[in-house]
């Protein structure tokens, strides 16, 4: 029989952004530290991931086929979900409604047929009903049978998914399933429980953020035993307390061509499908700057969504050429893709990038992101702006205020909520002379989003899949 310390994982690496948490973090070392052999299964090409271990095995999976069978139960267990928690939440509320289609296609009148269905048969038995015919629709496919091959042959003791939500996963779940192979999923993102639909499907073990992440995983997923959630922090922030990333004041100014006599705003984008109004702000605040309604001299740095190319800003960069422009380095590794912004990968030197901004920037503006709370790990000022609404004929960006997720970021008070430009301008200027003012709201809302220390979260992972066999 093995001992823990002999036994294989099987560490499931989704898209760039679970590349950037587990293999960018300590997550690798100390899991390989903890086990006899760690295997990576990947839906990214297997080259990203040369030069970062030499004793782990890569194998690049094929990726699952679109099926109509298997996307109709994946889409009844999903519309389910959000039907069954809709009431008094505006976000699963929004995406119930978002996903009905009027369209005269196939899959049109199949999700129509799927909402009469799931008015009626949504339970959290039926659920359960429909996650089993969606598993049962893997049985005998060539890839199901490819990836049965693989694992028997592997002899995995655990497999760890590092996302718990794309739909290519579940055939994987399923291939473990079937080996009795026990599993662990890490939920990918702050809003995935209370604003997002359904998993891609079950797991024996879950690995959180915080206690108030596994309340949500109690509260959203309720015949889930509360001794199988694991709360372990998140890799995601981990690399700010790494050396290996840190830059000085002076190296990233003068990277960035920045006056290190002036202090810096600092905006980051989101990407076109939910942060529409980006261009707006940076206009705006750059305006701003331009006519001196900011009081203070500074250098006005924006940091572009690392899912999308950097066209629809392109007119700003000709019109105000003092914006210094970071376009995250995160290379297109495969073309042709069905998610194709999956395959954008970070590199080392971004990762650098983003803490130098982080640690050396002082005002940071984002429409509602995560980056409110990356910006929050070094103690800076935060403005969300949020111009939108229904009436004015902009994209309504305030709706996500509304969102559970972040309705405890507004509730907080740990950024500044502005919906016009006067308040912004207003905001910013405050920011600059008052950088503290928020601190002790922003410390509170990061423990309750992040429950642990972000030093030695890689190696709080690796202890806790290994205790879970």
């Amino acid at each position: 029989m093995k001992t823990k310390i002999e036994k294989k994982i099987g560490l499931v690496i989704t898209d760039g952004v679970g590349f950037r948490n587990f293999i960018l973090s300590n997550c690798l070392q100390e899991i390989e530290g903890n086990f006899g052999e760690v295997i990576i299964y990947s839906c990214i090409p297997k080259e990203v991931f040369e030069g970062f271990s030499s004793k782990t095995k890569v194998i690049e999976l094929d990726v699952f086929p679109d099926r109509f069978r298997t996307w109709f139960f994946m889409k009844l267990k999903e519309v389910a979900h959000l039907r069954l928690h809709k009431e008094d939440n505006f976000g699963i509320s929004y995406n119930y409604d978002a996903n009905k289609s009027t369209t005269n296609t196939p899959r049109g009148f199949a999700v129509r047929l799927i909402y009469a269905i799931t008015e009626i048969l949504h339970s959290e038995k039926w659920i359960q009903i429909f996650n089993y015919w969606q598993q049962l629709s893997f049985k005998n496919h060539k890839a199901t049978k490819s990836y049965l091959e693989i694992f028997a042959r592997d002899q995995i003791d655990f497999m760890f998914f590092t996302h718990q939500r794309p739909q290519y996963i579940a055939p994987l779940i399923y291939a473990a399933e079937k080996l009795n192979i026990p599993t662990g999923t890490f939920i990918f993102s702050w809003d995935n429980l209370a604003s997002k639909g359904r998993m891609a499907g079950n797991f024996k073990h879950y690995f959180v953020w915080s206690q108030l992440m596994k309340m949500e995983l109690l509260e959203f997923y309720n015949t889930i035993l509360p001794n199988r959630i694991h709360v372990v922090g998140t890799p995601q922030f981990e690399p700010y307390v790494l050396d290996r990333y840190k830059i000085s004041k002076q190296d990233f100014s003068h990277k960035f061509h920045l006056n290190k006599q002036l202090k810096t705003i600092c905006f980051s984008c989101g990407d076109v499908s939910t942060s529409k109004n980006d261009p707006l702000y940076i206009e705006t605040i750059a305006m701003a700057i331009q006519s001196q309604k900011i009081n203070q001299k500074a250098n006005f740095l924006v940091r572009t969504s690392p899912a999308e190319t950097a066209e629809r800003v392109q007119y700003l960069r000709d019109e105000f050429p003092f914006i210094v422009w970071n376009y995250p380095d995160w290379p297109l590794s495969r073309e042709g893709h069905q998610e194709i912004w999956s395959q954008r990968v970070p590199t080392v030197g971004d990762m650098i990038d983003l803490r130098g901004i982080l640690e050396h920037c002082d005002v940071f503006i984002n429409m509602c992101s995560t980056m409110s709370l990356d910006a929050m790990c070094f103690n800076k000022a935060v403005i969300n702006p949020v111009f939108g609404n229904i009436q004015n004929g902009l994209y309504n960006d305030q709706r996500f205020l509304k969102f559970a997720h972040y309705k405890r970021v507004v509730e907080s008070g740990a950024v500044a909520i502005v919906k016009n430009e006067k308040d912004l301008i207003d905001e910013i200027n405050k920011a600059l002379s008052e950088p503290t003012i928020r601190i002790e709201a922003q410390q509170e809302l990061l423990q309750l989003q992040v429950s642990c220390q972000l030093m030695g979260t890689s190696e709080r992972i690796a202890k806790t899949i290994k205790a879970c066999l």
